[in-house]
């Protein structure tokens, strides 16, 4: 099954800076999922300046149980503090679109 992640940044001053030093693991992270099969796309939420405040995935996992246990319980921006806001959301990718 398909799921949506919606993942929002900190708010605070330090915000971008815990973003951008967990930045190369969770890149490392996500790209050792694709290669499983387990994301599909992936990419930066940007404010109106262009500046990265969130990320959005989708993901191919068994249940939302297993997005929550299994690729968020170990992405470096949960563990890192970067995402303070995440949702969880059944989606499918439109069959024009599918490779």
């Amino acid at each position: 099954m398909q799921f949506l992640i919606t993942a929002l940044d900190g708010k605070d001053s330090e915000a971008l800076d815990r973003r951008m030093a967990a930045r190369p693991a969770h890149i490392e992270y996500a790209k050792a999922r694709a290669a499983e099969g387990k994301v599909i796309i992936g990419g930066a939420i940007l404010d109106d300046n262009e500046k990265m405040i969130g990320s959005m995935l989708v993901v191919e996992y068994p249940s939302k149980e297993a997005v929550e246990k299994e690729y968020l319980a170990n992405d470096p921006y949960v563990t890192g503090n970067v995402w303070q806001e995440i949702e969880v959301r059944p989606y499918r990718v439109a069959e024009i679109f599918k490779k």
